[in-house]
């Protein structure tokens, strides 16, 4: 029954059409769950006294939270949980936190208000935890799931564009091509990314690696050991061991900066453009905390998929890559949330670039050195040949 054709749907990517979603193939292919396993859904609701009721699906501001209750609790619950032999079934929400990775509150309520505490009553009592929620819990889940020896995948964001491509397609072949592109850029011992800015300005930014084996978002979360998939996969990446130079960041309301990068940390930030109260205020915070500059993730990614305007999708998209700043334990690293003066700035933030999402610059080269190799990775936006010629081999 796994292997019955998958009809296709009208969203499209290059030409590429996208199977319809099916709940049981992603959960079937992401976690392969044995008989008896136990799931539930978490999502996040600024007032908890939305989840009484599922009142949440009254407010048109709340479209994440519909998504889990239409296509994953409602999916679960029409016959997917019978399909794959799988138990519970429930959805609890919990407080949303301010920013993305943060540290999950422990208080949270089923869906007619009863308390629950997600270290006591959810975490030691479920096999498969999925979180869709607003902002990401990534970094939370996967030091939970560790600790408490769950799996589970993260869906931030999730909307039609995302059920209909990036949450359809066939993580078999997603983890094919992500190891593909893994091993073409892994031992890299530095990447170098020109950026090209409007007024011809060119600014670069080496990032240090080491050497590190790379790693890969390939949404295959399945046997034994405790993890938790970002969905939508699709990505390599590093974490750097260090960086000098400088990049632009686009601000969320259209600002666009200049960073200056010193031992792996944003220092600074000076106006390109815009308004400059916002770089005033990135300086401060720089300044407050400086652990809210370092450079914690350079991460490229893997899949031709539609522009979604959820960056969880759209930094999967082969030729765009991203920097993040702040923890990432989640990663690899060493950077965890203790180190920051203050809990809300213990975030994981990613900074992507994309020509939907930052057409106000460009990237001219993407280039890894890896001993005496060097090799072109991206060129304005687009995977290079070495890239291509990596995924085309057998």
């Amino acid at each position: 029954m796994f292997n019955a054709p998958m009809p296709t749907v009208q969203t499209t990517a290059n030409g590429r059409k996208f199977p319809k979603f099916d709940l049981y193939r992603l959960l079937y292919t992401v976690f392969q769950p044995t008989f008896g396993c136990k799931i539930c859904i978490l999502i996040d609701l600024p007032d908890l006294a939305e989840a009484k009721g599922m009142a949440f699906l009254q407010n048109p501001v709340r479209a994440v939270q519909g998504q889990a209750y239409r296509a994953f609790h409602q999916g679960l619950h029409n016959g997917v949980m019978d399909e794959l032999a799988l138990k519970g079934g429930e959805m609890y929400a919990y407080k949303q936190t301010t920013g993305s990775n943060l540290d999950l509150p422990d208080e949270c309520v089923d869906m007619e208000g009863n308390p629950f505490s997600l270290e006591g009553d959810i975490y030691p009592n479920y096999d498969i935890i999925l979180c869709i929620s607003t902002f990401s819990a990534t970094a939370p889940l996967t030091a939970f799931a560790k600790q408490y020896g769950f799996r589970g995948a993260t869906l931030h964001g999730v909307n039609d564009i995302i059920l209909n491509s990036g949450l359809a397609v066939d993580y078999e072949e997603v983890s094919r091509d992500a190891e593909k592109l893994r091993l073409a850029m892994t031992r890299a011992d530095s990447v170098e990314i020109d950026f090209a800015l409007e007024s011809g300005e060119v600014l670069t930014a080496k990032l240090e690696l080491n050497a590190q084996e790379a790693q890969k978002s390939h949404g295959l979360c399945r046997g034994t050991t405790p993890d938790v998939a970002n969905l939508p996969a699709g990505e390599v990446y590093f974490v750097p061991t260090s960086a000098e130079g400088f990049f632009p960041m686009k601000y969320e309301d259209g600002t666009l900066g200049k960073l200056t990068v010193t031992g792996g940390c944003i220092v600074k930030s000076e106006l390109i453009s815009g308004d400059p109260a916002t770089i005033a205020a990135h300086n401060a915070k720089l300044l407050d905390d400086p652990m809210t500059g370092v450079l914690g993730e350079l991460g490229f990614g893997t899949q031709v998929l539609p522009v979604s305007g959820s960056d969880i999708q759209d930094e999967k998209v082969l030729g765009t890559c991203h920097l993040a700043t702040g923890r990432d334990d989640h990663l690899g690293g060493h950077i965890t949330p203790a180190q920051f003066k203050r809990h809300q700035n213990a975030t994981h933030d990613d900074i992507l670039f994309a020509p939907h999402k930052t057409p106000n610059f460009d990237i001219k080269q993407v280039r890894m050195n890896r001993g005496s190799q060097q090799e072109i990775l991206i060129e304005h936006f687009q995977p290079s040949k070495y890239l291509l010629d990596a995924l085309a081999a057998e």
